[in-house]
């Protein structure tokens, strides 16, 4: 075995136990239900005011999981709303000591599972001082960081044990869609909210093991996705790390072509995630290439040469990629244990990050 390559015992049987952070990944589509039902009219609420009162631009503060949903709410917002996105560093806050930004008429958006961690309640406090409204997703209600919000959502996702986040990922995703559709009003966005849960239940049952028990002998992967699917390939890249101690890297299928793509060589494995919008046709273009490179490639998109990752047909481009990564969840923690990793404790890490 080369030096740095992971062992490769059998996969777990059937009978193998399923670990927390599998049961917690599949209450999505209940816990989906709840934050449906139980936040929509706050969303319309705030989806009215923004009509009212446009922001100029909106800023999002998250770490981790969060950050890759607050991407896949990026995507959303710009292309819906027509408003820009910026992710801003917590450090402005916590580090350099900003405190405060000019950040009037701007709606400034905090996601975070638990609520605590210094560097986000530091920046919230000087997005509030800079002229804010300061709407928070947070999983944790009795958090610190929902006090200081202007008008704070739960997630609805429950407790969540693992330290990996899985079903609290899914449930910002569509804190996001519903701010979209509400603001928006955009019916299509209401029918995308409408069929997530069912959609969920369906991307559930689906095998990802296959593609992934490919992986027990890797060294360096790529996850590629576009457009909302960015921050969902980013998600399944950070699991690699933190679950599997598998070096997996995300990258656009767009920036992928500006370096990265020297990396490929005969056997190089890469996931390829994608949805039937504009972005599909050029994140088939560069999957094409990888191919005739001679890497091993699995892809939801229909393409030559690949090996397919299976999706729920049918489903709307904007939930799309929140299927594929409760697919993606449901698979994972096999190829921990396959490594033999618990899947719920992950190597120096924990829950609560409280970084500053």
């Amino acid at each position: 075995m080369n030096p740095g390559t992971h062992p490769a015992p059998a996969a777990p049987g059937p009978a193998a136990p399923v670990p927390a952070m599998a049961r917690e990944a599949a209450q999505s589509a209940d816990v989906a239900r709840r934050q449906i039902q139980q936040c929509a009219g706050t969303f319309a609420e705030l989806g009215e005011r923004l009509r009212q009162r446009p922001p100029r631009f909106v800023v999002t503060c998250a770490r981790g999981s969060s950050d890759h949903a607050s991407s896949y709410g990026k995507y959303l917002i710009e292309t819906t709303l027509g408003r820009a996105v910026a992710s801003v560093g917590p450090s402005i806050a916590s580090v350099y000591n900003t405190r405060s930004l000019d950040l009037r008429d701007s709606l400034f958006i905090a996601v975070s599972q638990s609520g605590r961690s210094p560097d986000l309640l530091r920046l919230t406090e000087a997005a509030r001082a800079g002229g804010a409204l300061v709407v928070g997703f947070v999983n944790n209600e009795d958090s610190p960081l929902k006090a200081l919000c202007d008008i704070g959502f739960p997630l609805c996702a429950g407790p969540e044990q693992s330290v990996a986040a899985t079903k609290s990922y899914i449930l910002s995703g569509l804190a996001f869609l519903q701010l979209v559709a509400h603001w928006s009003e955009d019916a299509a966005l209401h029918g995308a909210i409408a069929r997530l849960p069912s959609a969920l239940e369906a991307a559930r049952e689906l095998d990802w093991w296959p593609a992934l028990s490919r992986l027990t002998e890797a060294r360096n992967l790529f996850v590629l996705g576009r457009g909302s699917g960015l921050g969902v390939a980013q998600e399944m890249a950070l699991k690699f790390k933190e679950l599997c101690r598998l070096h997996a890297e995300a990258f656009s299928s767009a920036e992928v072509s500006h370096g990265p793509l020297s990396l490929i060589r005969p056997g190089f494995p890469v996931l390829a995630l994608g949805q039937e919008d504009n972005s599909a046709e050029s994140t088939r273009s560069i999957v094409r290439r990888m191919v005739e490179l001679g890497a091993d490639v699995h892809s939801v998109l229909d393409v030559p040469g690949t090996k397919p990752l299976p999706s729920v047909p049918g489903v709307p481009s904007a939930i799309a990629p929140l299927c594929q990564i409760q697919s993606f969840y449901m698979a994972v923690h096999r190829l921990a244990a396959a490594l033999e990793l618990d899947p719920d404790a992950p190597v120096h890490l924990r829950k609560v990050t409280e970084t500053v």
